[in-house]
């Protein structure tokens, strides 16, 4: 018994050593930003989360470094980061889009009006927000159907049976788009260009000429990977990404100008 007290007092000490260095580089990193010096606040805070795990106020904070370092590719793939942990933060969501207001390049739209909708929609909750509301659902929906068999009035029993209905396909529909906002939160498929502009090609490779050129992008530009192939020569390996700009550009990227989210 007090050889296993020894090592749990030992475990508790070193996990609490390691949030006292998290809290530690975290302060750091803030002081660097409140004092103009962005680019060491951009590294203590990318040593945060090498080091100590990410959170969405890690990744916050270090999209505002970037930003103020003159880098939106890296600033907006950071809030995409701290979206993806936690869709409800408001202040990432906010600074995202005014980055994005501010882009070089206007981009179109991807997907249809019905899908990016429902995205938008599952983004409102978290996975286990969307599920924890389909519970609350389907226990009103159980209410609902207490009701319509232990009441004898007509007007509640009706109540009871419709409304248990209705709250069973919401509980559904609760479900189903907790699925989709795990989907979006893990997605492996979307990225970020990082670089301030490069020449997507028409294939594979670097374009030989202007016909191989398929347009100028500049950082910043989000987009989906839909293939990917390597390309080796010598003892150097090159992986080109096939991307879906939106509904009417794709073309080929090199892998060192993008980022995934």
């Amino acid at each position: 018994m007090k050889i296993f007290q020894i090592i749990s007092l030992s475990a508790a000490l070193t996990l609490s050593a390691s949030s006292l260095t998290a809290r530690t580089l975290d302060q750091q990193a803030d002081s660097a930003y409140s004092a103009d010096r962005f680019e060491e606040a951009a590294a203590l805070y990318r040593q945060a989360i090498d080091e100590y795990g990410t959170s969405p106020e890690l990744y916050y904070n270090l999209g505002n470094s970037y930003y103020r370092l003159g880098a939106p590719g890296k600033a907006i793939l950071a809030y995409e980061r701290a979206l993806r942990i936690d869709p409800t933060f408001s202040d990432a969501r906010t600074n995202l889009e005014f980055v994005n207001a501010r882009l070089a390049d206007r981009q179109g739209e991807r997907g249809s009006f019905m899908s990016n909708a429902f995205d938008r929609f599952a983004t409102l909750l978290t996975p286990n927000g969307w599920a924890w509301a389909a519970f609350a659902i389907f226990a009103l929906c159980m209410a609902c159907v207490a009701m319509y068999i232990l009441t004898d009035t007509v007007i509640i029993r009706k109540a009871g049976f419709f409304g248990g209905i209705l709250l069973l396909l919401i509980s559904v529909g609760a479900i189903l788009t907790a699925f989709r906002a795990r989907k979006i939160s893990t997605a492996h498929d979307l990225a970020v260009i990082i670089v301030p502009s490069t020449i997507l090609s028409t294939s594979p490779r670097e374009p030989k000429d202007r016909n191989e050129e398929a347009m100028l992008l500049h950082e910043g530009v989000k987009l989906q990977i839909l293939d990917s192939i390597s390309e080796r020569s010598d003892t150097t390996g090159l992986k080109w990404f096939d991307v879906q700009i939106d509904n009417h550009h794709r073309a080929w990227i090199k892998s060192t100008a993008i980022e995934k989210i």
